[in-house]
């Protein structure tokens, strides 16, 4: 144990709930804050008796994610029974080549961690790319290394083979950062090309550039914003409940108050609530986009 080396430990149990809602996320915040601020060492886990199958992380993975972001670390490190990404299952594909350094989590990169009922799934590598997507968007780097190593910390130091993900070149703030975590938003957005493009161009989202409503959501609850192609590109909260947002759907901002009887706000989703979370998230170079093949 810790205490063995003269080290304090605190344990913390927390809840999807704890992380999803901003006053118990900054709850918690700041107890783990108080923990590192005294020298303790936090022994974080999910609360396994209070949680249900619906709502729940169920893996270590996007939770330390949503840690890692919560507390600002500059790096998040996932030990595995693997050493790293692969471009398929190392034990099922004599070709497989290992991934070194990822600088962004393309569809191609996270099709490489398998579906639902994939080999790769299993051993957990599609939760590690989520946990990655989280951690990365916030400004947080992520390592995948091996947890066999009697000092996996000290091997990784050393040069031991891992998996680098490089975090967004463009930092966020700690609300977006709470925002951009949400593993269960309550609904989605579905917009068109238009407003895609503005949304990358950092505008909001008006009503106009909204094609579908899907969920049952209240104002400010965190929504999915899903793009022409049908994947996800952004997340924010969203100013109308989900039938007032369904009214004014394709409708010029300057409607709004005819249609709902009073003035609401001209955005949908507010730049200001918004951050990008998929492909478009920046622009990007070839050279960024680059997948290094070790």
């Amino acid at each position: 144990s810790l205490s063995r080396d003269g080290i304090v430990a605190g344990q913390i149990l927390l809840t999807l709930g704890d992380t999803e809602e901003r006053r118990r996320y900054l709850n918690a915040r700041a107890t783990i804050n108080q923990l590192l601020k005294i020298g303790a060492v936090p022994i974080i886990n999910e609360n396994d008796t209070v949680a249900t199958s619906e709502i729940r992380y169920g893996d270590n993975d996007r939770l330390a994610a949503r840690v890692a972001t919560m507390t600002g670390a500059d790096l998040l490190v996932l030990l595995s029974d693997i050493d790293g990404l692969y471009t398929a299952p190392p034990h099922l594909d004599p070709d497989a080549q290992f991934l070194d350094i990822i600088n962004v989590i393309t569809p191609e990169i996270e099709a490489m961690a398998g579906g639902a009922a994939s080999e790769l799934s299993r051993g957990g590598m599609r939760t590690k790319i989520d946990a990655g997507k989280i951690a990365t968007t916030a400004g947080c780097a992520m390592i995948i290394a091996s947890g066999k190593p009697d000092h996996p910390l000290r091997a990784i130091e050393q040069g031991a083979r891992s998996s680098w993900f490089a975090p967004s070149g463009t930092p966020v703030t700690a609300r977006k950062t709470w925002i951009a975590g949400h593993l269960q938003p309550a609904g989605e957005l579905v917009v068109d090309e238009g407003a895609e493009r503005a949304l990358g161009s950092g505008k909001s989202l008006l009503p106009a550039g909204v094609r579908r409503i899907e969920g049952n959501f209240h104002r400010g609850d965190t929504v999915a914003i899903i793009g022409a192609e049908g994947r996800e590109i952004a997340r924010g909260l969203v100013s109308y409940d989900a039938d007032e947002a369904r009214q004014i759907t394709g409708r010029k901002s300057t409607e709004i108050e005819a249609i709902l009887g009073y003035a609401g706000r001209a955005a949908m989703v507010h730049r200001d609530d918004l951050v990008m979370t998929g492909a478009i998230r920046r622009t990007t170079t070839r050279k960024e986009n680059a997948v290094h093949v070790g």
